[in-house]
């Protein structure tokens, strides 16, 4: 089993229940455990394109998954809550944003994936939350996490108070 860190960011419709929904979306196959997840940030858009601001969240889960299957299922995710990579502008507006920031220790760098997410050190959307779950993390060059993260203090980010959880399944009774 594996510890891997995952993005979410959003900034059209309900992102915040797009979040729960494509948390347990991302479950519901087997292979990955939710262990548990930042709060949620409002936080300005990136890349100077003028659209609403993003939500965004990082969860810690516990896998089974390849790398590669977890990213396959993260891509699923995004295209079944509308998310179409091919027809989308760089940095743009979106549905459902998910990122494979770290899988344990691994360093992956091919054409279909990077781990860690390159740059995300740089980014106080991604930095912020993560080290909120995870303060002690000693990163792939040594840093640690809340010093990274300590570094982005300035940024621009409010705090909701509000979390990404699993939806809870409808039981259905089965006296009746």
């Amino acid at each position: 089993m594996q510890t891997a860190f995952v993005g979410f960011g959003g900034n059209l419709g309900d992102v915040a229940a797009t979040f729960d929904k494509a948390l347990t979306r991302l479950l519901a196959d087997g292979g990955i455990r939710f262990r548990e997840s930042s709060h949620v940030y409002r936080t300005p858009p990136w890349g100077g394109i003028a659209q609403p601001d993003y939500l965004n969240a990082v969860v810690r889960l516990d896998t089974t998954l390849t790398p590669q299957d977890l990213l396959t299922r993260m891509l699923a995710v995004e295209a079944a809550f509308g998310r179409q990579r091919a027809q989308e502008i760089r940095w743009g507006a979106r549905t459902l944003d998910l990122d494979l920031l770290l899988y344990g220790d691994l360093r992956i760098d091919d054409e279909s994936l990077q781990v860690p997410h390159p740059r995300f050190k740089e980014r106080a959307f991604v930095v912020v939350p993560m080290a909120e779950i995870a303060p002690d993390l000693v990163l792939f060059d040594g840093s640690v996490l809340r010093d990274i993260a300590s570094a982005h203090a300035g940024a621009i980010m409010t705090v909701l108070d509000r979390r990404i959880q699993p939806e809870r399944q409808n039981e259905t009774d089965s006296t009746t």
